[in-house]
């Protein structure tokens, strides 16, 4: 039996991740590292409460004793490495916790890693030749896009928010990682996600939580801010094929060829619940839509080219939007 160790696995897309992996990989144990900070809630992993091969460890990531412990305990044979301060809006008020969680926090990791599993730089300790580090980053590092293009993994980075800064920081920790002392690292850059589990904070969560809650439905500036949106159970496919398949220190790029500005996002929400939950007063959510002073240097647009991993891995987002929203939304419709 391999035992995995999962970063941030209570959190939207790692709990996701846990369930999906646990289910399709029988030669897997998987430790779930989670501090459970707001962002962090174990009711999202309710589907695995008490199964044989998952085990839940309450930790810092940056707490290098605790993380070592964990290693020399459970004799990891992998980590994918999704635990970070993720919403730009509270790295914009507080970004200390951004780099402190997003640079130190997997800068313990791999050092950790690297003193478990290797004997000196580029030489793995016996039995440990195949453990690979997969780290889960971002599209927002490469900045903002214009009207065309897309973000491949030879576009350079230019991150515009200490969100975006502090994950692309981890990411050249972890290719100095590979470059320096030969360890397995993969990294995967996706697009925004959406999906069940995703925190209440988030742009879709927030339309729906507050549509059905008779609130105004905010929307940032002009509502024209395009993203290329991917529904978290292909990411997580996509996540498992880079950890199994993927060559040793490369970059994925995972996105969902689903391009939509704020407005068609909250058009097509409102639409969507207009017909399964109806207003009382019989008229449309759209009606709730309130245009809101704009996030400070709010990138205009970002668009994923995700030839690579459909190319060399054979990955594929199994969901369009109009599909993935309304499972999203069936989802909501039952927490809320």
């Amino acid at each position: 039996m391999k035992t995995l160790l999962v970063t941030g696995g209570a959190g939207f897309i790692g709990s996701n991740f846990i369930v999906h992996f646990l289910e399709k990989h029988a030669e897997y144990k998987i430790v779930n590292l989670d501090a459970l900070t707001y962002a962090g809630d174990l009711s999202n992993l309710t589907e695995v409460e008490g199964h044989a091969r998952y085990v839940f460890e309450k930790g810092d990531i940056c707490d290098r004793a605790f993380v070592e412990n964990l290693f020399s305990k459970y004799q990891f044979n992998g980590v994918v490495h999704f635990a970070a301060e993720s919403h730009v809006d509270n790295s914009i008020e507080g970004p200390e916790a951004f780099i402190r969680t997003n640079v130190f926090g997997t800068f313990t990791l791999l050092d950790v890693a690297r003193k478990a599993w290797m004997e000196a730089p580029f030489k793995f300790k016996a039995g440990f030749e195949k453990n690979r580090f997969l780290h889960v980053s971002t599209d927002e590092v490469y900045g903002s896009l214009g009207e065309v293009g897309l973000f491949s993994e030879s576009t350079a980075y230019a991150p515009n928010s200490p969100y975006s800064a502090s994950k692309a920081s981890s990411d050249f920790m972890v290719r100095s990682y590979f470059h320096t002392y030969g360890l397995n690292v993969v990294t995967t850059n996706c697009s925004n996600n959406y999906g069940p589990k995703q925190h209440k904070e988030k742009l879709i969560p927030t339309i729906i939580r507050k549509a059905l809650a008779e609130q105004p439905i905010p929307i940032y500036g002009d509502g024209k801010n395009v993203r290329d949106w991917l529904y978290v159970l292909d990411h997580c496919k996509g996540i498992a094929l880079a950890f199994e398949k993927g060559r040793a220190g490369e970059t994925y790029n995972i996105g969902g060829r689903n391009e939509r500005n704020n407005n068609q996002i909250v058009d097509r929400i409102c639409s969507l619940l207009d017909k399964s939950r109806p207003r009382k007063n019989g008229s449309s959510y759209k009606e709730l839509i309130n245009f809101v002073k704009d996030r400070a240097g709010h990138d205009k647009r970002y668009a994923i080219d995700a030839s690579k991993i459909e190319t060399e891995l054979g990955w594929r987002a199994e969901e369009v939007f109009d599909t993935g929203i309304e499972k999203t939304i069936n989802w909501y419709l039952l927490k809320y």
